[in-house]
């Protein structure tokens, strides 16, 4: 059961999509002060699951979370806040429920961490929308949740395929220096992304001529071997006479305002930039008709970044703080001097006062940034979905973005961000797959290998080994740091077989993704909401059941040659150096020490459960999803879901058989 809960006067969201009236008793399970402090009592065994894309584990108790999307590559012990606000979360103890706290501002969720025996929800502003969802167990809370917030995206088959990625390939030449290496290791690709440098001077819905001569002409070229690609889209519009986006959005009014009704001016990759209105739904119509820019020269898939929005400084920071510096470095720098002139350098890049400083036209009234920070990179992606609806509306369009609120899902994918090439990232990654799943939030995975510092060949090995079960499968990588493109490493026999193995589990991982996302069900789960009496399985925090036959267990350790695995049924081990080089052996419910080698995938099918199994390709085009054969426990069946891989239209192509 759902009921809805109103407090003050919320702004609408769009998160949730079904009409509810608000229930007429008081709030359950929360206490309510005078403050707008929402306060629940936590016992000694409750767990809380959720908030999506957070950090600290899939238990979320002992830390203070706050919503605030934000562009943080330090995704530290410490962070509170990262790209996406998801405030859902789900209480499972002696009452189990789900709570959605609807608000697009600035929210807390101190959750044991002041008093480890309270959870303290507070908004900025209390005006906000709790929706409280109770069930007879967790997955039917999360289905309930889902069902009241839409259906989650779902791109096209292709989207399903490696992908490579680098801040740094400058032109042409480069990206097809890529496509020649991995086709000569033998190593399968569906996609090469274009970060910033593909632009002209960094300007949307522009491309570089000098670097890119004819982008329709080399994107023919490229899908001509199955590759597709993929260009970034920035939130900042670059402040630049006759440039045909700057002028068209100063004409129209399509850019946030300042106080003082003029255009917001802030900063990023190109300088001064203005921020396009997201909130008017004319502004958002006519940014998403820009992708058609990139689409009518053979695009067919899109990231958006920087849509936060991030800003780098807006000009009377930059001037104040300049200021300051003066002052301070005029004389002799003590230590009180120094860590004021670093701290006020660091406190230029995204300061929470400048959100204060712009504002939208929603239906005529002004409304302060800050108000509704949230909802920026969730209406960026709903613009560029849209359009693109309209553009090509008969084929599907890859779509992810960085930054997002629940009910982006709707229109697209996320990535998790800027991590950095640290073992503990893996694990962080896992960690938040649960929670994003139930947000909605189904085609997701994090950059294998690492974004920031140097990687190393053991850890893109061991990340390849995770990661490959993941729908979004991107490596990519910083400027300035370590090349990690597969070809690179001394063993790329072993990473090419990985790839390998993950076109040869496409087959499930699409078919279990479709059933997600058409059933409103989760793809990722903790152990535990399958197992819900297992007292061992509700601690485990390191491996997830992925669909309904699959558990995943990966190795997140420097130099490690194995691990500890729990497993709550008894459960077939599959040891995979190839598609064709593997053995399996089944182990009964219980405590394992796992050996695995760096060239060794390992996972577990469950107890009489077998899924299908394709043979490899060189990229989706070339894999065949009906040639399959079945990997697991033997006479077992399974639902296979599959369809044409673009249609839009998924009740005329999908097709349900049995293996």
């Amino acid at each position: 059961m759902i009921q809805k809960y109103v407090f003050g006067t919320p702004f609408p969201t769009d998160a949730v999509v079904m009409n509810m009236e608000p229930a007429k008793d008081s709030l359950p399970f929360f206490t309510v002060d005078e403050q707008g402090r929402f306060t629940y009592a936590l016992a000694e065994d409750d767990i809380v699951y959720g908030l999506g894309e957070q950090i600290r584990g899939i238990n979320k108790r002992g830390w203070q979370y706050v919503s605030w999307n934000y562009d943080n590559p330090n995704h530290h012990e410490d962070a509170r806040s990262l790209y996406g606000a998801h405030n859902f979360i789900l209480i499972r103890g002696a009452v189990t429920f789900g709570a959605f706290f609807d608000y697009a501002g600035k929210m807390t969720f101190d959750i044991g961490y002041t008093n480890r025996s309270q959870m303290t929800i507070q908004a900025a502003k209390n005006d906000l929308v709790v929706y409280i969802i109770t069930g007879e167990t967790e997955k039917d809370i999360v289905k309930q949740f889902r069902q009241i917030i839409g259906k989650s995206y779902i791109p096209p088959l292709w989207a399903f395929g490696y992908g490579q990625s680098r801040w740094g390939y400058k032109t042409e030449q480069d990206i097809r220096t890529v496509a020649e290496k991995y086709k000569a290791a033998g190593i399968p690709i569906d996609s090469i992304y274009l970060d910033i440098d593909y632009m002209e001077r960094y300007k949307d819905f522009t491309v570089d001529t000098e670097r890119f001569p004819n982008l329709k002409k080399f994107s023919e070229e490229m899908q001509a071997q199955g590759i597709h690609l993929v260009p970034i889209i920035d939130a900042g519009v670059k402040i630049e006479k006759d440039y045909d986006v700057y002028e068209e959005g100063v004409e129209k009014n399509y850019f946030c305002k300042n106080a003082e009704g003029g255009d917001f001016v802030g900063a990023v990759w190109p300088g001064r930039v203005h921020f396009p209105d997201f909130l008017q739904p004319e502004a958002r119509a006519w940014f998403g008709k820009k992708y058609s820019v990139l689409t009518e020269q053979g695009i067919d898939g899109f990231w958006n970044d920087m849509n936060e929005p991030a800003i780098f400084y807006t000009e009377d920071r930059l001037a104040d703080t300049c200021a300051e510096i003066e002052k301070l470095t005029s004389g002799n720098m003590g230590i009180n001097e120094y860590f004021a002139f670093t701290g006020m350098v660091a406190g230029l890049n995204g300061n929470i006062g400048d959100y204060d400083k712009f504002y939208h036209n929603v239906d005529g009234k002004m409304v302060k940034h800050s108000e509704v920070h949230n909802l920026y990179g969730m209406n960026m992606t709903r613009s560029a979905f849209e359009a693109l609806q309209k553009i090509s509306p008969d084929k599907r369009t890859l779509f992810f973005s960085r930054s997002s609120y629940i009910g982006a899902h709707r229109y697209g994918g996320i990535w998790q961000g800027d991590n950095k090439s640290w073992w503990s990232h893996i694990l962080q990654s896992m960690q938040q797959l649960p929670a994003l799943n139930m947000a909605g939030f189904l085609f997701t995975g994090c950059d294998t290998g690492g974004f920031g510092c140097d990687t190393t060949e053991d850890l893109v090995l061991r990340w390849l080994q995770y990661s490959l079960f993941t729908p979004l499968f991107r490596n990519h990588a910083a400027d300035g740091t370590r090349e990690q493109e597969l070809y690179q490493f001394e063993n790329v026999q072993a990473t090419g077989e990985m790839i390998r193995i993950r076109y040869s589990l496409i087959p499930y991982l699409y078919s279990e993704f479709l059933k997600a996302a058409l059933h409103d069900e989760m793809m990722f789960k903790p152990l535990v909401f399958d197992f819900p009496k297992d007292d061992m399985a509700k601690q485990v925090e390191d491996q997830l059941l992925l669909g309904n036959e699959l558990m995943i267990a990966p190795i997140y350790k420097q130099n490690a040659q194995g691990r500890y695995v729990y497993l709550p049924e008894e459960m077939m081990l599959v040891r995979m150096r190839s598609c064709e080089d593997y053995e399996t052996e089944v182990l009964p419910k219980g405590h394992h020490y796992v050996a695995a080698a760096l060239d060794e995938l390992v996972f577990f099918i469950r107890n009489q459960k077998a899924i299908p199994f394709a043979k490899a390709a060189e990229n989706t085009a070339e894999l065949d999803m009906h040639a399959l054969t079945m990997l697991g426990y033997p006479d077992c069946s399974y639902e296979l879901y599959v369809d044409d891989g673009i249609s839009s239209d998924m009740e005329k192509s999908l097709k349900v058989s049995m293996l």
